[in-house]
């Protein structure tokens, strides 16, 4: 693999960490999501349209978690922050050169501090801020001399990140990144939605979900059914991104008159 190649694939792997991560601190605090409706559709769905703003909370391995309503996702998470902390170690234990008092600066952890934030470095800010700050050591920032006052030349805050410790972080986060949307039920997987038959013709539907694609639906009855929506190339009925509300509400339309 080429070094482009690499750049490109570790920033996607790191952003889709960042976009994705407030929904993993949700599914953290609320139990288990049941397959249907994806979770794409969350923030659609979402009755108070709930949001996070994450770079406000505490990193997960600084809080206490006495009764976390979804274990698996807090198990994803702090392996999550702690992967791409220690990435972010790594990094600046080679490349870095900013000094105390840079924001720039990776600072590491302070065991010797009087609480958990001090202790915990750059840490305490989280893993949008380590994720960005891994972002800027993968594309070469600050990695040119300073013109100071004097008009001399000084040490660049970083090094250029060499091709190892390239493919080393391409190689974090992309397992990051795959332990997160395992975790949230967005990775490429072909689900049978169950208990729930197709409001038109009572076929098996079945769900679609892939890290790069919309969520989409198909029905097992196939033309015969005579829901609203078109065929795809397999000849079954398919709700696309467009389509998938509606069908949420056609399954509760049919939940309701079950119930009565």
């Amino acid at each position: 693999m080429n070094y482009a190649t690499a750049v490109h694939e570790t920033v996607a792997a790191l952003r889709a960490i960042r976009e994705q991560w407030a929904e993993l601190l949700l599914a953290i605090e609320t139990p288990p999501a049941d397959v249907w409706p994806p979770r794409q559709l969350a923030h659609t769905l979402r009755a108070d349209d709930e949001q996070l703003v994450v770079e406000d909370r505490a990193p997960l391995v600084l809080r206490e978690h006495p009764a976390p309503l979804n274990v698996d996702a807090l198990d994803a998470g702090l392996a999550i922050e702690r992967q791409v902390f220690a990435l972010a170690d790594t990094l600046a234990a080679a490349v870095q050169h900013a000094g105390h008092g840079d924001p720039r600066r990776w600072d590491f952890q302070h065991p010797g501090a009087a609480d958990a934030r001090g202790a915990a470095g750059s840490r305490a800010h989280g893993l949008h801020f380590a994720c960005v700050w891994v972002e800027g050591r993968v594309l070469d920032e600050d990695t040119e001399p300073e013109q100071q006052l004097d008009g001399t030349l000084a040490v660049p805050p970083f090094d250029p990140l060499p091709p190892h410790l390239l493919h080393e972080a391409r190689r974090t986060a992309r397992l990051a990144e795959g332990r997160l949307l395992r975790a949230l039920g967005l990775d490429q997987r072909t689900t049978p939605i169950p208990d729930r038959p197709c409001p038109w013709c009572g076929g098996e539907l079945t769900l679609y979900t892939a890290p790069d694609e919309a969520p989409r639906v198909t029905c097992s009855t196939g033309e015969d059914c005579t829901a609203p929506v078109p065929l795809d190339d397999d000849g079954q009925r398919v709700w696309g991104w467009a389509d998938l509300v509606g069908l949420v509400g056609a399954l509760e339309a049919a939940e309701q008159r079950v119930a009565v």
